[in-house]
């Protein structure tokens, strides 16, 4: 089938109209007063409106202080989005909807990102993600180097301290600087959220210097509708993306559920953050 066919008329029929309200409900539905954790970013995918057009969906996944992981929502932006003002808006929904308080929001590097999840809780510890800053440096250089960059960005990434990052930065930095002065560039621009979840144990750092279980979702949501084609319309949608987001499946990974070991990253974020987490939990 082409990837440019419609999704059929009976396809989205079977996703009956009684979803949209059990959707309406849970774009809507109350969050918890603090999440340790966010983890935002977005993928893009083709809706019809008066023609076929590349829409961006964001995606935000929040860990409670019970460890608990769920899909906290969706969004289907314009055209042409996925600037830091469409996120500003969907930040705001999750604050006035009950997220007083994030500790850390892992995100990717887009421009003024950092800034609106700061307007939106000034305190928040704000990580960029490592595999999207990977692949960011990897854009600016040959292919044929990937390998040694690779393996120089995973000494900086994998360091037990900031100051052994710092070093092995530097020595990245010597090496590529003159070659690809970009990718270097876009290292020292992002380094103040870079750096942050160095200070974590490894059980905390799996969880915030990544987005990965979004990576996980957003590759769900493409099988979904890999081989479908663009979509009719906006609801047809996030119909889909809606369900793909909220179904458990039997013996696989799912993105809703208990974080294994969590006590013991509860114990850790209690130390850095201390009143923060004490006095809501």
């Amino acid at each position: 089938m082409s990837s440019d066919t419609e999704i059929s008329r009976e396809t989205i029929s079977k996703i009956t109209d009684g979803i949209v309200d059990d959707m309406l409900a849970w774009q809507h539905r109350a969050l918890d007063r603090v999440d340790p954790v966010l983890l935002i970013d977005a993928i893009v995918i083709k809706v019809r409106d008066s023609q076929v057009a590349s829409r961006p969906v964001y995606v935000a996944i929040g860990v409670n202080l019970d460890g608990e992981r769920d899909v906290l929502g969706l969004w289907l932006g314009p055209t042409g989005g996925n600037g830091a003002k469409q996120w500003m808006t969907m930040l705001t929904e999750l604050k006035n909807r009950g997220i007083a308080e994030a500790l850390i929001v892992c995100c990717d590097g887009l421009k003024g990102l950092p800034d609106a999840i700061r307007v939106t809780w000034p305190d928040a510890t704000v990580q960029t993600c490592v595999v999207h800053m990977v692949r960011n440096s990897l854009r600016y250089a040959s292919k044929k180097r990937w390998g040694a960059i690779t393996r120089q960005m995973r000494k900086i990434y994998e360091t037990p301290t900031v100051a052994a990052a710092e070093t092995h930065f530097t020595e990245f930095a010597e090496q590529w600087r003159d070659t690809y002065p970009a990718m270097i560039a876009s290292w020292q621009n992002a380094w103040g959220e870079f750096v942050p979840f160095l200070e974590f144990p490894i059980e905390l750092r799996k969880i915030v210097y990544t987005t990965n279980a979004i990576e996980s979702l957003n590759a769900r949501f493409r099988r979904a509708v890999r081989h479908r084609g663009h979509f009719p319309n906006e609801q047809a949608a996030m119909k889909v993306l809606y369900l793909v987001a909220t179904t458990r499946r039997p013996n696989c990974e799912n993105m809703t559920g208990r974080i294994n070991g969590w006590k013991n990253i509860l114990n850790t974020l209690t130390v850095h953050y201390g009143d923060r987490i004490t006095t809501n939990h």
